[in-house]
C-alpha cells in the first residue's frame, strides 16, 4: 500500500495557514533518496545527477538536490535562468533541447553548461552562434523500437529527438574538425520505466555505441549520459525500481564493454526527475461536493489544472482519504475537479472509503510533473507548493497565484 507522509492532523494544521489545493514536498525522503542514487553509482569516479528541472522547477527543490551533490537538465532560456539563480553554472549544468532558438544556445554558452547537441544541422547553428565548444555532447536515436524481453517498451523511431548512427558519426568528425576535443553521448529511449533492465540495456547500447565512435572518428569520449527514464510505480501493488540493482547492472556493462577499450575514465551521468521526486510530493485537496446521478462523483477543490497527468494520459494516481486509511474500500466514486470538461477526473471508478463533504485526500506521487505541467484554463489559479521540512516544519516555497496574477500579461 501506498501511505502518506503526512497525517490528517497535518494537514488541518497546514491548511489554516495555507488554503486547498496545494503541492507539499518531503525534504527528507527526496535527499535520503538522492543519497542512494549517489551510492548505486559510486563505482564511477566521475557520476552525476543532472536532475531534469522540468519535472518539478523550485528553487527551494533545486537546492536541496543540489546540496546533495546533483547537478540540473535545463532545456530552455527560462530553465537556464532558475540554474543560474540558484547558484549553478558550468559543469554542473547540462543544456538538453530541441528545436533551440538562438538565445538558448547563446545563454548556455555564456554559462559554460554542457551542450547536448539534438540535430545535425545544429552544428554550424551553434558554431555561427558562438562556436564550437572543447567539450560537446550528441544526443543519439537509434531508430525502431526500444525492447525489453521481447516487450516493446517504446518507439524511438517516431521520436522527434537526436541523430542517426550515420549522422553521429559524421557529426563527431565535423565536431572535431571543428575543435571539438572532448565529448558525450547521449540517449533517452523509454519514459517511466519500471523495470531493473532499462538502465543496464540502455547503457549496454551506448557503451558499444561510444566504442564504434572512438575507433571511427578517434573521439575521447568524455561521458555517457543515460538521460531519464527510470520511472516510479503509481500503484500500491507495483513493485519499485531498486537502484541499488541497477547501478550494479551499468557497472557490469561498463566492466565489459567500456574498460577493455580503454574507455574505463568515461563519467557516467544521469539526468532523473520523476524518480528523484514523483513520490516524494502529494496533491493536497479538499471534498467541495458530491453528486448522485448515474455515477457516484467526489468533487475536489483541486482539478487538471492542478495535476494534468490522469486527464492528460489517464494516468493512475493513487488516492487516499486522509483519516480514514484504515476504513474498508466499499464505495464507488469518480473522484473529479470543476473544469468544463468531462476528463478532468483524478480517479474514474475508484474504490474508496466513504467519504463527506470536508474531508481532505492526498494524491499520490505529484512530485514530479504535477505543479511543473499546471495551467490556467477556465481562469483557474495555479495552487501554493510546501515544503516538509526536515525537522517537521512547513515552509512556502511558492504562493499561490492570485486573479492579479493572472491579469498581469493581459492589456485592457
Amino acid at each position: 500500500m501506498k501511505t502518506p507522509f503526512v497525517s490528517l492532523e497535518q494537514i488541518k494544521e497546514i491548511a489554516k495557514e495555507y488554503p486547498t489545493p496545494f503541492h507539499i514536498y518531503d525534504e527528507a525522503a527526496i535527499r535520503c533518496n538522492a543519497r542512494a542514487l549517489k551510492s548505486a553509482f559510486a563505482w564511477n569516479k566521475g557520476f552525476k545527477e543532472y536532475f531534469a528541472v522540468k519535472a518539478t522547477p523550485n528553487p527551494a527543490i533545486i537546492k536541496i538536490l543540489k546540496e546533495e551533490g546533483c547537478g540540473v537538465d535545463c532545456s530552455s532560456y527560462t530553465e537556464l535562468m532558475l540554474a543560474e539563480r540558484c547558484g549553478l553554472s558550468g559543469t554542473q549544468i547540462m543544456f538538453s533541447s530541441n528545436v533551440t532558438p538562438a538565445k538558448d544556445f547563446e545563454y548556455a554558452a555564456k554559462l559554460g553548461a554542457y551542450i547536448n547537441l539534438d540535430d545535425f544541422t545544429h552544428i554550424e547553428y551553434l558554431e555561427k552562434l558562438v562556436g564550437i565548444p572543447e567539450t560537446i555532447c550528441c544526443r543519439y536515436n537509434p531508430g525502431g523500437h526500444f525492447t525489453l524481453e521481447n516487450q516493446i517498451m517504446d518507439n524511438p523511431g517516431d521520436a522527434k529527438y537526436g541523430f542517426t548512427k550515420p549522422q553521429l558519426i559524421e557529426g563527431f568528425k565535423l565536431l572535431k574538425a571543428k575543435g571539438a576535443k572532448h565529448f558525450g553521448i547521449h540517449a533517452f529511449l523509454a519514459s517511466n520505466t519500471v523495470t531493473n533492465d532499462y538502465y543496464p540495456t540502455l547503457a549496454e547500447q551506448l557503451f558499444e555505441l561510444a566504442v564504434e565512435l572512438n575507433k571511427e572518428t578517434g573521439a575521447n569520449i568524455k561521458f555517457i549520459n543515460l538521460s531519464g527514464g527510470v520511472g516510479v510505480s503509481y500503484t500500491p501493488e507495483g513493485v519499485p525500481n531498486d537502484i541499488a540493482v541497477i547501478g550494479e547492472g551499468v557497472r557490469k556493462a561498463f566492466e565489459r564493454i567500456m574498460v577493455p577499450a580503454g574507455l574505463g575514465e568515461a563519467a557516467i551521468f544521469t539526468e532523473l526527475g520523476r524518480y528523484m521526486l514523483a513520490p516524494y510530493g502529494h496533491l493536497i485537496a479538499q471534498v467541495l461536493h458530491q453528486k448522485h446521478i448515474y455515477k457516484d462523483y467526489i468533487g475536489l477543490d483541486a482539478c487538471a489544472c492542478n495535476l494534468m497527468r490522469p486527464a492528460m494520459y489517464g494516468s493512475y494516481h493513487h488516492i487516499t482519504v486522509l483519516g480514514k486509511e484504515e476504513k474498508p474500500l466499499d464505495h464507488l466514486y469518480d473522484v473529479t475537479g470543476g473544469l468544463c470538461e468531462n476528463n478532468d477526473k483524478f480517479a474514474i471508478d475508484r474504490m474508496l472509503p466513504e467519504i463527506e463533504i470536508g474531508d481532505y485526500v492526498a494524491i499520490h506521487d505529484t512530485g514530479a510533473h504535477g505543479f511543473a505541467m499546471g495551467y490556467n484554463y477556465n481562469g483557474k489559479l495555479r495552487s501554493a507548493e510546501l515544503l516538509l521540512q526536515e525537522d517537521g516544519g512547513v515552509k512556502l516555497i511558492r504562493r499561490a497565484e492570485t486573479p492579479e496574477d493572472y491579469f498581469a500579461t493581459l492589456e485592457f
